[in-house]
């Protein structure tokens, strides 16, 4: 980035693009890296050249650690296995058939090929993420996607370090070489995610301070990451390790106000930063453009070819493993719809930009690296491509085949979890009725109101008065708990998903949050 203009540039251009997006009902990024494009190519606009540290270093943590919190640990184990086949064995089959494409296709050699087969490996976590909000995908299914683009990030960029050095010592690496880089990065990072996660939980534990719990969540993916590329390990992995193992902590160890203000300022954090740089793939390719221009204009349909490669790859690894899946279940009839749903679930991002802005310019020899500059446009070119064609698509497509959670199919799940933390919190009044632990007036008051949540699945508590308040408060707080663990129950069981679970978790921490305020 060579301005501050540069910057503010993207802010005002990712501000208004997600405006009308959201009116449009398009996805944001999509139209974010079009609008970048677009922009890119008008005459006066500063070149954009994104360096590896910015979008490595300042960028990457935060938005995987935002999509690694989201990661329920129930749903995780649920599809632990099919999320490791996609992970480790669709990342290795797309870098082995695009690197062996690009060898074919383009004219690069074949060290350089397999460089750009190990960045376009993965899908984008940050992409599938920013892509699945807005679609209605049943939670097995959205969570067996958003794992597979965190996991296979942490296989995908092990894999492209091991290909650079490949490339760079002009391909002299033994096989105990490369498997002892493969253990240092992904055990190095999964043991730094570890003692991050533990240390940030011992701390976080212990704090009741809104603002210093907000700056520790802001700097976690940072400290995980810079210490494991410090140690020699995969970032990366770190960061996905330490979000996964603290987001399932964090109703644990934090307050509602608390949840109340880091949801509200890491949601900014994380809009400017995913916005900014979904604009900034945009802005980049022009300038990538202008670079080849002369060199080598086949590139256009080299990017193509990879890109269907990349699909193609990816259908004939999903479906198999699909109809195995409905095989176990007992099931002989492959549901070819999810199949589709998650084969078309493969837009890249975020992740493959910052791993091929950092391919060195130079080899072991001092020599410049070989078509360094085709392999960032055709990875560009590739991102782009997925963003735009499978972002626009990928909502018509759930839609066509019909396994869409209808809006009315999540109401209906969370007025009935509304009704059981009713009925749990009037089986907590009961309780103190029977103990005469609070006035009966009190009593009274809260258990019309959770009478009326389940008569009419909301309603309004009337202001208690002022002799009685701070008793009032005592009792809602015990009913606010015991909702707060009936929801933990439901979520355990399996009766509901975890969008519902943070819905009616917001709910009650508004409420725990107000009962603070008032006077």
């Amino acid at each position: 980035m060579q301005s501050v203009e540069t910057v503010l540039l993207l802010v005002v251009l990712a501000t208004v693009v997600a405006t009308f997006a959201r009116r449009l009902s398009i996805p944001a990024p999509s139209l974010l890296v079009v609008a970048g494009v677009v922009v890119g190519l008008f005459p006066g606009v500063p070149e954009i050249r994104a360096t590896p540290e910015l979008v490595s270093l300042v960028v990457l943590p935060p938005l995987i650690y935002a999509a690694g919190e989201e990661m329920p640990w129930r749903d995780l184990r649920a599809v632990w296995r099919p999320v490791t086949v996609l992970a480790v064995g669709l990342v290795l089959a797309s870098a082995a058939a695009v690197g062996l494409v690009a060898a074919l296709v383009a004219p690069l050699p074949a060290s350089m090929a397999f460089v750009l087969g190990a960045v376009l490996a993965s899908t984008d976590p940050v992409a599938v993420s920013a892509l699945g909000r807005r679609l209605s995908l049943p939670p097995r299914i959205q969570v067996l996607v958003q794992a597979e683009s965190l996991f296979n990030d942490a296989t995908s960029l092990v894999l492209f370090r091991l290909a650079v050095s490949a490339a760079l010592a002009g391909g002299a690496l033994s096989l105990t070489s490369v498997g002892g880089e493969f253990l240092l990065l992904a055990g190095g990072g999964l043991i730094v995610g570890l003692v991050v996660a533990g240390g940030i939980w011992l701390i976080r534990r212990r704090t009741v301070d809104p603002v210093l719990e907000t700056v520790i969540a802001l700097v976690s993916p940072y400290s995980a990451y810079v210490l494991a590329e410090t140690l020699g390990g995969s970032g990366v992995t770190a960061v996905v390790v330490c979000s996964v193992v603290l987001g399932a902590q964090t109703p644990k160890i934090t307050t509602a106000h608390i949840r109340l203000q880091i949801d509200a300022v890491y949601g900014t954090v994380i809009f400017i930063l995913e916005s900014a740089v979904f604009g900034l793939i945009g802005l980049q390719l022009p300038y990538l453009v202008r670079g080849l221009a002369g060199s080598d204009p086949g590139w256009p349909w080299q990017a193509l070819v990879i890109t269907a490669a990349l699909i193609v790859i990816r259908f004939l690894w999903v479906f198999p493993l699909g109809w195995i899946m409905q095989l176990r279940r007992g099931n002989r009839r492959l549901n070819w719809r999810t199949s589709t749903v998650v084969s078309w679930a493969g837009a890249r991002g975020v992740v493959p930009l910052a791993a091929v802005l950092s391919i060195p310019l130079f080899t072991d020899t001092g020599e410049p690296v070989p078509q360094r500059d085709l392999v960032l446009a055709l990875a560009t070119t590739v991102i782009v491509i997925t963003l735009v064609a499978q972002g626009f698509t990928l909502a018509p497509l759930v839609k066509r085949a019909g396994i869409a959670r209808t809006p009315a199919d999540a109401r209906r799940e969370q007025d009935l979890a509304n009704v059981r933390l009713a009925e749990a919190g009037l089986a907590h009044l009961e309780q103190l009725y029977d103990l005469d632990a609070a006035p009966r007036a009190v009593l009274d008051r809260l258990r019309q109101a959770l009478l009326a949540r389940i008569d009419h699945g909301d309603a309004e508590e009337e202001p208690p008065g002022s002799s009685s308040a701070a008793v009032y408060k005592k009792v809602r707080r015990e009913v606010l708990a015991v909702e707060m663990a009936e929801l933990t129950r439901l979520f355990d069981d399996g009766d509901i998903d975890d969008s519902t679970r943070r819905r009616l978790q917001r709910t009650l921490d508004l409420e725990d949050a107000r009962l603070n305020d008032d006077p």
